[in-house]
């Protein structure tokens, strides 16, 4: 049997996502040779969203991550993490909900995101209300431009406003460099760098003001073996837990393990070169174009379309195919993947699957 085909699959209905711990150790293991010290690490849980992910970090010396949700940022509550950044600016109710994650888990330091004056002061008013400060990261444009204020004048005058408010107190900088996508790792490095040189001149400006140098998290999966090269810097992968086709052929230096995949099943041959297989749009990220995932066990099938429940796929001669053959796919991208599942069927060493880990983060709201 190859790695990923499981003992009793019979038992396991499809759709599924399918989770293998022993793995996950392996890119854990990775990632902390990769980046060289564990305490520079601060991996995000928005791929996995699964408590029993996180404290397989924490078991091997990981203290610190990021999140992009309050449910995420609940969840790592629950694990007792020690400090968790929410890379993301909290407006309207979720900047009141942020507040109740601090007052629930005080065992956690939360940190947040700010990129705006009228948010930081927004943010600053609701925690002075309760005789509360929270820490804040200036969320950096470096070239995304999805998100953060550039790193220039604008960037300085938020930081030293934020700096005068008694609700907040601005600690560092986050650097999400994500539109640098090269495959070739130079051209990875050499954009990176450019980006960067653009945060360490703002900090230079900090300093010579007489204020403690800022502290710095940056990247995420496809920047992380740049990033990790620079020192005092926090590196935040999360793709490279899990793992998927997409990153293994972007980014073929990381090296990382394929480690969840989602099972399908052929559910009918249409004609003598299709099947059609219970893999839709709500099994498995559909925001990219064909393929969207690689099947190990049908390695030269290829999509023809797709709909809610269904795809199809041309494998040139279904002869050889039966009605309920198991298909072990790995997703393109595996983030949004497994948002689509309530629950990971957990593959151990033996390949018998004999446990269960919800995604509990993959809903917006936890109990907070």
């Amino acid at each position: 049997m190859t790695w990923y085909e499981i003992q009793n699959i019979n038992e396991i209905d499809s759709p599924a996502l399918v989770v293998y711990p022993h793995r996950i150790q392996k890119n854990i293991e990775r990632m902390q040779e990769i980046v060289g010290d564990t305490q520079r690490l601060r991996p995000h849980v928005k791929t996995h969203k699964m408590a029993e992910v996180v404290q397989l970090q924490q078991q091997n010396g990981i203290n610190k991550f990021k999140c992009a949700t309050i449910a995420e940022a609940e969840m790592l509550g629950q694990c007792k993490v020690v400090d968790v950044l929410l890379a993301y600016q909290p407006v309207g109710p979720k900047a009141n909900r942020l507040l109740q994650l601090v007052e629930h888990f005080p065992e956690t330091k939360y940190t947040c995101l700010v990129d705006d004056q009228d948010a930081a002061q927004y943010l600053s008013d609701i925690f002075q209300e309760e005789n509360k400060r929270i820490e804040v990261w200036l969320d950096l444009d470096v070239g995304q431009h999805r998100t953060g204020v550039f790193a220039d004048q604008g960037a300085l005058d938020l930081f030293l406003f934020c700096k005068k408010l008694k609700g907040v107190e601005p600690v560092g900088f986050h650097v999400y460099d994500g539109h640098i996508r090269d495959s070739d790792f130079s051209k990875r490095k050499k954009r990176s760098d450019k980006c960067f040189q653009l945060v360490e001149k703002l900090i230079d400006e900090i300093v010579l003001l007489g204020i403690e140098k800022p502290k710095i998290v940056a990247g995420g999966s496809p920047s992380f073996t740049v990033h990790a090269q620079r020192e005092e810097i926090d590196c935040s992968p999360g793709t490279c837990l899990l793992w998927d086709y997409g990153y293994d052929h972007l980014l073929p230096e990381q090296q990382f393990d394929y480690a969840a995949l989602v099972i399908s099943r052929i559910i009918s041959k249409p004609s003598h070169n299709l099947i059609c297989v219970d893999l839709g749009h709500k099994n498995i990220a559909a925001e990219n174009p064909f393929p969207r995932v690689h099947f190990f066990n049908l390695p030269d099938a290829k999509a023809v379309s797709q709909s809610e429940e269904h795809m199809v796929l041309d494998v040139g001669n279904n002869s050889n195919y039966k009605i309920g053959m198991p298909l072990y796919g790995v997703p393109i991208h595996i983030c949004p993947t497994c948002a689509l599942y309530e629950k990971a069927f957990v593959v151990g060493e033996d390949r018998f699957v004999n446990e269960e880990w919800r995604v509990v983060a993959r809903d917006r709201r936890i109990t907070i």
